[in-house]
């Protein structure tokens, strides 16, 4: 594909992958964030409903639930009731645990008339820490509120571990999109060799040519790549064995004069750089001795 085309293409893919990805949460969340909401409405009420009950009273109505602020809730009664503390524990703690909330809350009953508190408690994640006084003191028939106060963090807690595994799919669409644009970068990268910088020379293996003062000096895919094993390896000794293996051997036939008259060939297309210096190591091979390298 084309590199131009390639500049265009993986930035706009990425971006409209984390756009759908950021569209699709900001609607799970909104529509988690209500359902969430609904059911602990319901619960609430089903609170009310059974302190009625349980007071002798399947007549009267449980008043809409009012919402105090982000944490805290009211339910209203439209008459008068009476009510055990200890049942009252257990009839909010059995309502509040089918929505998931198990613990981390506070009730107060309020009286209607002073505001006063007739009583409290609190649950907390841990039973032992767990405040419930007068449990056994049954209260008289008289209009009351029961507020009820989360803690901030236990209203969703319990959805964002539903949400860990519902969203997976969604965490699993951004990482492939992520993955997707690494890897085209990855490859393409891969088709391309950097451009090295020897002495004052700049190299470029993909090109095939060397670039010193604004002079460019073509290289054959063989000088190519002789020249990129020294560029990797500067200012040390090359072996002629391996400098024939790595260049030759694919072709199944390696002749020794070919490596000097390549050799030959880039000390003379080298010749114009003075900080550079094609040097013959007796009986070992070959070192490219380069005064100054830098990879861009």
């Amino acid at each position: 594909m084309n590199k131009a085309v390639l500049r265009v293409i993986l930035p706009f893919t990425v971006v409209l992958c984390l756009i759908i990805v950021s569209g699709v949460l900001a609607g799970n969340v909104g529509l988690e964030n209500s359902f969430s909401a609904t059911k602990q409405i319901i619960a609430l009420r089903q609170v009310g409903h059974e302190v009625l009950l349980q007071s002798g009273d399947s007549t009267s109505r449980v008043l809409p639930v009012s919402k105090i602020n982000e944490t805290e809730y009211q339910i209203r009664f439209e008459k008068k009731l009476s009510f055990q503390p200890d049942s009252l524990v257990s009839i909010v703690k059995r309502s509040l645990s089918v929505s998931g909330l198990k613990n981390d809350y506070i009730v107060s009953v309020l009286n209607c008339k002073s505001m006063e508190i007739v009583f409290g408690y609190a649950i907390l994640k841990s039973e032992k820490n767990d405040i419930v006084p007068c449990r056994q003191r049954v209260q008289p028939a008289d209009c009351y509120l029961i507020n009820i106060k989360f803690q901030e963090n236990a209203l969703i807690s319990n959805n964002q571990q539903k949400n860990l595994f519902q969203g997976m799919p969604i965490v699993l669409a951004l990482g492939y999109c992520v993955y997707a644009f690494v890897i085209i970068r990855k490859k393409k990268q891969s088709k391309s060799e950097k451009q090295i910088i020897l002495g004052e020379t700049t190299f470029n293996p993909e090109a095939h040519y060397l670039l010193l003062d604004k002079i460019k000096t073509e290289l054959t895919a063989k000088e190519t790549g002789i020249l990129l094993i020294f560029a990797k390896n500067p200012n040390e000794v090359i072996d002629r064995s391996r400098l024939q293996k790595e260049i030759w051997e694919d072709e199944g036939v390696i002749v020794g004069r070919s490596l000097d008259m390549f050799i030959s060939k880039l000390r003379k297309k080298l010749a114009s750089d003075p900080s550079l210096q094609l040097v013959n190591i007796h009986g070992k091979g070959y070192k490219l001795e380069v005064r100054d390298l830098t990879i861009s």
